[in-house]
C-alpha cells in the first residue's frame, strides 16, 4: 500500500528519490532549507517528467499525477507525519547528525530513518539518535529515475524489521535491492567504483592514456557500460570525490586519497556533466 514518505533535500538524489516515490503512488513531502532549493528541484523533477513524456514511456496524465502527490517545504516538522524518510543531505557526516537529531525528535516510533549515503557508515549517523535500529542506509543512484540500484546499508544496531521495511519500499519504487551487512566506508558500490575511478584519474593525470581511451578500454575490454572518466563526469567529480576521501577518512587506504587534479577540477567548478566540463565536454 502506497505510503507518506518525506524526502529531506531536494538536490539531485532528493527530488530522483522523490519523483520515483511519487511516480509509484506515494504522497510526498520534499523538505529543503530555502525556497530557492525546492524551486530547483521541483523544476528537476519537472524536466526529468517532461522527458519520459516526450520519449513516449510516460502519459501526460500520469506526469500530472506525479507532480500532485509532491508538496514541498521548508519546515522539517512536516516529516513527522511520514511513515518513511529518506535524507539526501549533502554528503557530510555532521550535516546528516544534525538532520537526524531533529529527525528523532520530529517522528513517530516505527518510522524508518533511511539515509542516502554513499560512503558514511550507517553506524556513525545513527548514534546521534535514541532509535538506531530504526535508521538504515537506502543508497540509491543517480539519475535515480533512470537507475535501477539501490544498495541497503545495515549499521550495527539496524533491525531486521527496518530493514525489511526499507526493502519494501525500494522495490515499490522499481528498484532491484542488494544488502550491506557491514557498513564499512563506501560499503560495496562506491567503494569498489571510487577504487577504479581514482586510478583512473591518476593515469589520465600522469599522461599515460587519454579518458577516452580509458574509458574504451574498460567498455570494450571489461564489458562496462560506461567507462570510468564517463562515470564520474555523470555522477559528478565533487560527489565521488567526496566519497572518496570519506571512505579515505575511515579506512587510511591511499588508493581512495583523491588525485591532485580532481581537487582542482572541483574548485574550478568543472563537476562534469552537471556544469558542462569535465573529463568531457558537454553541449546540452
Amino acid at each position: 500500500m502506497p505510503s507518506k514518505l518525506a524526502v529531506v533535500g531536494a538536490g539531485l538524489m532528493g527530488s530522483g528519490i522523490a519523483q520515483v516515490a511519487a511516480s509509484a503512488g506515494h504522497s510526498v513531502v520534499l523538505r529543503d532549507v530555502t525556497d530557492q532549493a525546492l524551486a530547483r528541484g521541483r523544476a528537476a523533477i519537472e524536466t526529468s517528467l517532461a522527458r519520459f513524456v516526450a520519449k513516449g514511456r510516460l502519459e501526460q496524465s500520469a506526469a500530472d499525477e506525479t507532480l500532485a502527490r509532491i508538496e514541498t517545504t521548508t519546515d522539517l516538522e512536516a516529516a513527522g507525519t511520514a511513515d518513511i524518510v529518506v535524507e539526501a543531505a549533502f554528503e557530510q557526516l555532521d550535516v546528516k547528525q544534525a538532520i537526524f537529531r531533529d529527525l528523532d525528535r520530529v517522528c513517530a516510533e516505527g518510522v524508518v530513518l533511511a539515509t542516502n549515503t554513499s560512503a558514511i557508515p550507517i553506524t556513525q549517523i545513527a548514534a546521534v539518535t535514541s532509535r538506531p535500529e530504526a535508521v538504515v542506509g537506502t543508497h540509491f543512484f543517480s539519475p535515480v529515475p533512470m537507475m535501477a540500484l539501490c544498495e541497503l546499508v545495515r549499521g550495527r544496531r539496524t533491525s531486521k524489521e527496518t530493514l525489511d521495511k526499507a526493502r519494501s519500499f525500494a522495490e515499490s519504487v522499481g528498484k532491484t535491492c542488494v544488502v550491506v551487512n557491514r557498513d564499512v566506508a563506501g560499503f560495496v558500490t562506491t567503494r569498489l567504483i571510487c577504487a577504479l575511478v581514482m586510478e583512473a584519474v591518476r593515469l589520465v593525470e600522469a599522461g599515460v592514456a587519454s579518458a577516452d581511451d580509458i574509458d574504451t578500454a574498460c567498455r570494450l575490454g571489461f564489458g562496462h557500460a560506461m567507462g570510468p572518466l564517463a562515470t564520474i563526469d555523470l555522477t559528478g567529480v565533487d560527489i565521488l570525490r567526496n566519497a572518496s576521501l570519506n571512505i579515505y577518512s575511515g579506512t587510511a587506504d591511499e588508493k581512495f586519497f583523491p588525485p591532485e587534479i580532481l581537487s582542482r577540477m572541483v574548485a574550478a567548478g568543472d563537476l562534469g556533466r552537471k556544469s558542462g566540463q569535465g573529463f568531457y565536454r558537454y553541449t546540452e
